[in-house]
């Protein structure tokens, strides 16, 4: 059995915009599973669904197993009962999420003293254990969060997540707003958490270079669907969907002058999930887009082992590794 299993999700806010549409996810345990995209794609909505966070009278469809249990038929009780216990999320903007008149380690005590059922001393114990395991010095616990810097606030973030030993973490893009060294050391320590504690790991960015660093295997959302997945370093180095193409090419590589001099952009921005184009929601931007794009939406097909890629021209491809472009580009007299 999957550690979490997701069958045909969809999301829709007040007001008809459909921001999740159909998708399938599946995480096991000890894993790390990568979600890409641009703002507005549906990632950061796909993981508030998970754990049942989004705003009254969303309308949320499908299933979401964690250790088989659907957390969408789940009574409000049991849903507590669930967050940091079973699953946990770490917000992006820890500055934000953090109680700026509560000194740290009393918020990483709060879900053990909730969930645990521990003696306050426990607790506060326990908290200085945890800010060990993420790098910091145990005394830290009586530090308030403006007087740490932003990667240890990000690291006292992941502590508050592991508080209650979930067996799933959701990181909703945890280093986006950090330098790239502490970024790095970041997720590393995401990497050994992981590894030590057999947990299960979704992470949301739109770094497809963080993602096919860190992660097992990487999911790329456009328009709330899933249009391509895969193991992480294939989707990066060798996309079977335009847009997926369009995300990697748009970073500039180490030592390839090409892409440093001339890095591929997309034009344009996602639709607004309230009025979705008709066929392929990507076909208005898609550099390759055929005819029969414009009416004709397009399901995930088999695009190599383990891969799947929502794209007319996976299957016709002129060679194993050419992406939908390169394809074109191969079609071109």
């Amino acid at each position: 059995m999957s550690l979490l299993e997701v069958r045909d999700l969809t999301v829709t806010y007040p007001g008809g915009a459909a921001a999740v549409r159909g998708v399938d996810l599946r995480l096991e345990a000890g894993r790390k599973l990568g979600v890409a995209g641009e703002s507005g794609c549906g990632k950061s909505t796909l993981a508030l669904a998970l754990l049942r966070l989004l705003p009254a009278g969303t309308r949320i469809g499908g299933r979401v197993l964690l250790d088989g249990e659907d957390v969408l038929a789940m009574t409000w009780g049991r849903v507590r009962a669930v967050r940091w216990a079973g699953a946990s999320i770490v917000f992006q903007g820890a500055m934000h999420s953090l109680n700026p008149v509560h000194r740290i380690g009393d918020q990483i005590a709060e879900p053990i003293l909730l969930h645990r059922r521990a003696t306050p001393a426990g607790a506060r114990s326990k908290a200085g254990e945890l800010l060990e395991q993420v790098g910091l010095p145990a005394a830290r616990t009586r530090a308030y969060p403006h007087e740490l810097s932003g990667g240890q606030r990000q690291r006292v973030m992941i502590a508050m997540a592991l508080a209650c030993a979930p067996r799933l973490i959701v990181a909703d893009e945890p280093t986006t707003a950090l330098d790239v060294m502490i970024q790095a050391q970041i997720l590393r320590l995401v990497e050994r958490l992981v590894a030590d504690q057999d947990v299960g790991l979704i992470m949301i960015s739109h770094d497809l270079a963080v993602l096919a660093d860190t992660c097992d295997r990487l999911a790329v959302m456009y328009a709330g669907r899933v249009v391509e997945e895969g193991p992480a370093r294939e989707v990066y180095q060798a996309a079977r969907h335009p847009y997926a193409e369009a995300l990697s090419a748009a970073f500039p590589r180490i030592g390839d002058p090409a892409s440093r001099f001339a890095p591929r952009g997309l034009a344009g921005d996602p639709p607004d999930p309230s009025a979705l184009p008709s066929g392929c929601a990507f076909h208005p931007r898609c550099p390759v887009a055929l005819e029969s794009c414009a009416s004709e939406d397009q399901p995930l097909r088999e695009a190599g082992p383990r891969r799947w890629a929502a794209c007319v021209r996976v299957g016709r491809d002129t060679g194993p590794e050419a992406g939908p472009l390169e394809e074109a580009r191969g079609n071109t007299p």
